[in-house]
């Protein structure tokens, strides 16, 4: 019998995959389960129309994220942090700063998680780098300057 997966099954295949499998193992165990659907010709069209407008909104994702790496590109965010006369910050400079920072100074707004810092945190005055990871064929590098506050 000829099914069309809708999870991952290990040993078997991916999501979206059509394999074929016993018909017991299909109709008492893969189905019931939720983790498939018989391969029938509707069914078959379903999935032809799925896998379609899921490749739509994926190049949608990464023309925006295109776009998004040439506005960051190159770009110098400045980061104001209560700070001792030796340089060192009281506390420190995380993502979360850094996405704010970018928000404030440049209407540019990036989820925290996409901002790797090269070091966890940041916590003297001096000029640093983060990767912003936009896409996974996307990954820009973004300037930080961390002064003291005035």
């Amino acid at each position: 019998m000829e099914i069309i997966l809708k999870k991952d099954v290990q040993n078997l295949g991916y999501a979206d995959d059509i394999v074929k499998v016993k018909n017991g193992y299909a109709r008492n165990y893969l189905i019931p389960q939720g983790f498939a659907i018989p391969a029938t010709e509707p069914n078959r069209k379903m999935l032809a129309e799925t896998i379609k407008q899921r490749a739509f909104k994926a190049e949608k994702i990464r023309k925006e994220a295109e776009f998004l790496a040439g506005k960051i590109e190159g770009l110098s965010v400045r980061i104001a942090a209560k700070a001792s006369e030796k340089g060192t910050i009281f506390g420190s400079v995380t993502n979360i700063a850094v996405a704010q920072a970018l928000k404030e100074q440049h209407d540019i707004e990036i989820d925290r998680h996409q901002i790797m810092l090269n070091d966890d945190h940041i916590k003297e005055l001096g000029n640093y780098t983060a990767q912003v990871n936009l896409h996974k064929d996307f990954k820009v590098t973004l300037n930080l300057e961390v002064v003291a506050e005035e």
